[in-house]
């Protein structure tokens, strides 16, 4: 998504709009608005509507005007729908960061998914429950909007159809959509949370197949996108969950390069000799430490391949570390979860992280160690197991 920012807040719940929902409106009143007869003929076929198709038309604006108006009714009821997930998450007691709308719908952030297969489908079928509710209401509003009023019913009607049939779309078993989470809760019930997230997940990406071949043939943009999103999604999700339960009981010193084997450079070192020892030891981190400070050194930074190249090459020896070294450090304790370190780097937007302890430099853990532990796990088929049972990766990048 692109920068969302806050509108309010709902329960307690922060509700933000993506740039993306801005650009997303207008095409969705455009083809409201473009195909505002054959709508009407089929509102008035199955619901007896007896809207005026001349009443709409009579100006060329007017069925945009009703297309926006319905638009927004649409994300509306989506809002509802992610509330109807978020209110049930917090009855459980898993905090929702937001609900933000955008170009596909909305997104409610859940600070953590619940591996109790109960919750997660209580969670996930919450969501389309309230679609349909929202489509009851929608269509009891119409039953007693006067004929006169073709506009509102119009809105009314359109909206009751379109989120009973959001809620029946989002039953469809693509992982992670609604019924790919309720599908994962129900294999989570006889089988370990990582196995059913598999499981689920490989069943989400061939829905994921098939709705993007449908919307190729069929010319439909958005369910290719929808399509696009759900396969990355599922793809996400399952790594994440098989990695957190691959690293279960692991701890950061599990993984971590030692204080005794890492490379460090002082802060009196130039540029261009950093830059070399890059290329010879091939690491692009190193903690930059200050050893004319006491005897064992004084952490005072850390430089990157990335702080390297903002000086000019030709420069580079009129620079040393101590100029371009970063200061604000990232640091975890040793004794923090594998999983912790992971999600911090994420959200950082970093490769490495300092281990600390009472402030002392213990270690190193990188993006690249933690893959490769990952990978070990995954070759040797099962979890990493106890923490005096696993080694050093030591491969500091």
């Amino acid at each position: 998504m692109m920068k969302s920012f806050r509108i309010g807040s709902l329960f307690g719940i922060p509700i933000k709009l993506d740039l993306t929902f801005l650009l997303i409106l207008p095409v969705f009143a455009y083809l409201i608005g473009f195909q505002i007869e054959p709508v009407i003929e089929l509102l008035n076929v199955t619901m007896n509507a007896g809207i005026d198709v001349g009443a709409l038309t009579a100006e060329w604006w007017l069925p945009y005007l009703v297309g926006l108006a319905a638009a927004i009714g649409l994300f509306v009821g989506v809002l509802f729908h992610e509330l109807g997930h978020s209110v049930t998450a917090q009855r459980y007691g898993f905090p929702i960061d937001s609900i933000t709308l955008w170009l596909l719908g909305g997104i409610a952030a859940l600070s953590e998914m619940p591996e109790d297969w109960k919750q997660e489908f209580n969670i996930a079928i919450a969501g389309p429950i309230v679609s349909v509710l929202v489509g009851v209401v929608s269509y009891a509003l119409f039953l007693v909007t006067p004929e006169a009023f073709d506009g509102a019913r119009f809105v009314l009607g359109y909206l009751a159809v379109l989120n009973v049939a959001l809620a029946i779309f989002n039953m469809v078993p693509a992982f992670p959509m609604d019924g790919g989470r309720i599908l994962r809760a129900l294999l989570a019930r006889s089988q370990p949370y990582a196995q059913a997230t598999q499981q689920a997940a490989s069943i989400g990406k061939m829905f994921a197949f098939i709705m993007g071949l449908f919307g190729l043939f069929a010319f439909n943009i958005i369910l290719i996108a929808v399509a696009f999103f759900v396969y990355i999604a599922a793809s996400s999700e399952a790594q994440q969950v098989t990695m957190k339960a691959a690293f279960q009981d692991v701890t950061v010193s599990d993984i971590m390069t030692p204080a005794r084997d890492l490379h460090t450079v002082e802060p009196g070192t130039s540029v261009t000799e950093l830059v070399q020892r890059m290329f010879t030891e091939r690491h692009t981190g190193y903690p930059v430490v200050d050893r004319d400070a006491w005897s064992d050194g004084e952490l005072i930074g850390l430089v990157t391949l990335e702080d390297a190249r903002e000086i000019d090459p030709v420069e580079r020896d009129a620079y040393v570390v101590e100029d371009v070294m970063t200061t604000d450090l990232e640091t975890i304790s040793p004794d923090s979860d594998a999983m912790t370190a992971i999600e911090r780097m994420q959200q950082s937007g970093i490769g490495r992280l300092l281990v600390v302890e009472d402030d002392d430099l213990v270690g190193l853990i990188s993006r690249t160690d933690l893959m490769t532990a990952f990978d070990i796990v995954q070759q040797s088929g099962g979890a990493v197991g106890r923490r005096d049972q696993v080694q050093p990766v030591g491969s500091m990048d």
